[in-house]
């Protein structure tokens, strides 16, 4: 059974969210979230705290260099 501390390790904050994806911008990761639908989509744990899953940021940053790369 996993434990809340192993589930929350797989989630980071959008500063952490921003420097995986390049050191982008803020203003860039918020467009990409309103724009693309295909960006992961983040999760308000509470009215000031949002986070994105590490694994579903990792599998869509993999992508789009394998499309850049075609």
């Amino acid at each position: 059974m996993e434990n809340s501390t192993s589930r929350l390790s797989r989630m980071i904050r959008p500063p952490q969210a921003r420097a995986l994806l390049g050191n982008i911008g803020n203003t860039t990761l918020w467009r990409w979230v309103n724009e693309r639908p295909d960006f992961p989509r983040p999760t308000k744990l509470s009215q000031k705290v949002t986070v994105f899953k590490l694994d579903e940021l990792i599998a869509w940053r993999d992508a789009q260099g394998k499309k850049a790369s075609s």
